[in-house]
Order: structure tokens, then sequence, then C-alpha cells
């Protein structure tokens, strides 16, 4: 959704009508812009690599490694989706699990090469 948000500002932004029939990789390669979800993601995982290469009792850092109090329940209604649940998501596409990850990210060339590969491609 966000996606066709941000296409159709760069068809507006070119002067392009709905009537003319342009594919969206050409809007794409006409403006030199990458995907706004990839440039969410690219962030998403640089904050997630910022987070986990901070010190260990920083808020942050415990607030992402401690676990759930026993007596805690989750609201009911809508599943909540937690920004943990995402980066793992966003991990599954480079094949890697969350502790894999939390491993690379010690390699700080290496986790540039991960977040910023998403939107240099």
């Amino acid at each position: 959704m966000i996606d066709d948000l941000d296409q159709w500002y760069l068809r507006t932004l070119l002067g392009i009508k709905w009537h003319k029939f342009v594919r969206n990789e050409v809007v794409r390669k006409m403006t030199k812009q990458p995907n706004i979800t990839g440039i969410i993601q690219s962030r998403r995982l640089s904050i997630f690599g910022h987070i986990t290469r901070i010190d260990d009792d920083a808020d942050a850092k415990m607030i992402l490694t401690t676990p759930s109090p026993e007596n805690w329940k989750k609201p009911s209604g809508r599943p909540r989706i937690m920004w943990l649940n995402t980066v793992q998501r966003d991990m599954r596409a480079y094949n890697l699990t969350l502790n894999e990850a939390v491993d690379l990210d010690q390699n700080r060339p290496l986790c540039r090469l991960f977040t910023y590969g998403a939107t240099h491609s």
C-alpha cells in the first residue's frame, strides 16, 4: 500500500497521467528511486544492528532480550505486530535466523552489506 502511494507520487512528479500505460519499473528507472519498502527494511535492519551492538545494560537491548513475564497475558483482539517479529521476517529474506543475525551484526562491515544491499541493488 505504501509502495502504491510512493509510485503515485513519482508519476505525479513526472507528469505521467493515469491513462498513459507506463510500467512501474520504467517510472523507477526514470527517477532512479528504490522502493520505499526497501528503504524502510534497510533502516529497520540498520537499527536492529545498532541495538545488537550496544552494551547489554542499555535499556533498548534489555527490552529486546528480556522475555515477557510468566503472568503476562496478551490483550484480546487483533494480534499485535511486534517490531522483533518484523525484523525476523526481514531476516528470512536473507535465510537468517534471529540468532544468526545477532552474530552477523557483530561484524559491522558485513552487516552494512546486508542492510544497504536492500536499496542499492
